[in-house]
């Protein structure tokens, strides 16, 4: 895939992540296109087989792929070729982004919020700094953004959790008191990368991007998952966030 072709997947099947390519400085925009659109392969491939060995294969694939670019291997793939060219050997690393996904294939729920929490940790924190190295973000601002992509992940997932429950990978227990205790570390870690703003330097903004549709999903969560099906946000209210972040580079919430 092209750098326009991962620009036209990531804005229809990832379309915050599409928006912080755009706002990021022209010379990151490869980076983080070839990124975000690897992280998307990699958590789609769990997902593209009900046999847990074959979906694994196909996780592995990428794996293997990411291993060859460190090698210095070249590559002829729509998506891997863009990657390598912008990452080169670095893209090995990215591995890392695809063990998380191995829980994906076995298609089992999670054990309560500590097991979600962890998912989540070990998904969107790596990806999240990555990006921050394309943006050549300083060390002293990693644990903000690790804050940030914690809180966001797990916004994200209970945002998701209706659709994840019907096809194995939700909670064991979707209780409304288990859906509240992970709102309420989602906003303690918000919270807490709110606080640390000042460390943030303007250029890393993009990568803390929330999107829109944050916080009604935390005050959602301990109605139960029927309230959590309802804040899907409108492409208005999408626009209208991505605009005001472009205006303000306000990330924090």
């Amino acid at each position: 895939m092209s750098l326009d072709l991962c620009a036209d997947t990531l804005r229809e099947h990832d379309p915050d992540r599409f928006g912080i390519c755009l706002l990021a400085p022209a010379e990151a925009r490869a980076k983080l296109l070839t990124l975000f659109a690897l992280n998307l392969e990699l958590a789609r491939a769990p997902l593209a087989s009900n046999e847990p060995l074959i979906a694994e294969m196909r996780l592995q694939w990428w794996v293997e792929r990411l291993e060859d670019i460190g090698a210095g291997k070249s590559q002829s793939h729509e998506l891997l070729t863009p990657l390598a060219e912008a990452w080169g050997p670095r893209a090995a690393g990215f591995a890392v982004l695809a063990d998380p996904r191995r829980r994906d294939t076995l298609r089992e729920p999670h054990d309560g919020p500590q097991a979600v929490g962890d998912y989540v940790r070990a998904t969107a924190v790596p990806l999240a700094e990555f990006a921050a190295e394309a943006l050549d973000g300083p060390k002293a601002a990693m644990p903000v953004l690790a804050a940030q992509a914690e809180g966001v992940g797990i916004a994200n997932w209970l945002a998701a959790l209706p659709a994840l429950q019907g096809i194995g990978l939700g909670l064991w227990d979707p209780a409304p008191e288990v859906l509240a205790d992970l709102a309420a570390r989602a906003t303690a870690r918000l919270d807490h990368a709110r606080g640390q703003r000042r460390l943030v330097p303007r250029r890393l903004a993009p990568v803390l991007f929330a999107g829109a549709g944050v916080r009604p999903v935390l005050r959602a969560a301990p109605q139960g998952i029927e309230a959590l099906a309802q804040t899907s946000p409108s492409e208005f209210r999408k626009r209208l966030a991505l605009g005001a972040f472009a205006l303000t580079h306000r990330w924090w919430i």
